[in-house]
């Protein structure tokens, strides 16, 4: 399950997980409204190994920010609270979970 989170929860969640992805997305943005069934099957396979967090940039611009999102749909991968890697754009399940498996 992908969980939407604001800024606070992500400090709170996100940045304590072990491995979190975190879907930095918009309303208007079609290819993140693509991606987000995408990223609930892949969370659903990732569940005992990975978290999966969702960020509205627009409720939360200090967050994007703070990840230099300068488009969306940007998926970034941290570990233990620290930033890892980012995929930006629409991409297909395959890519994601190679990309998700090579930074595991």
């Amino acid at each position: 399950m992908v969980k939407k989170v604001n800024t606070e929860e992500f400090q709170n969640e996100a940045m304590k997980a072990p491995v979190a992805v975190v879907d930095f997305n918009a309303t208007w943005c079609g290819p993140c409204r693509m991606l987000a069934p995408v990223l609930e099957d892949i969370s659903e396979k990732y569940a005992d190994k990975v978290s999966f967090y969702s960020v509205d940039v627009d409720e939360s611009p200090m967050l994007a920010m703070q990840y230099r999102v300068n488009s969306v749909p940007c998926l970034v991968l941290l570990k233990n609270g620290e930033f890892v890697d980012q995929s930006i754009g629409f991409r297909p399940e395959p890519q994601l979970t190679a990309w998700i498996d090579g930074n595991l």
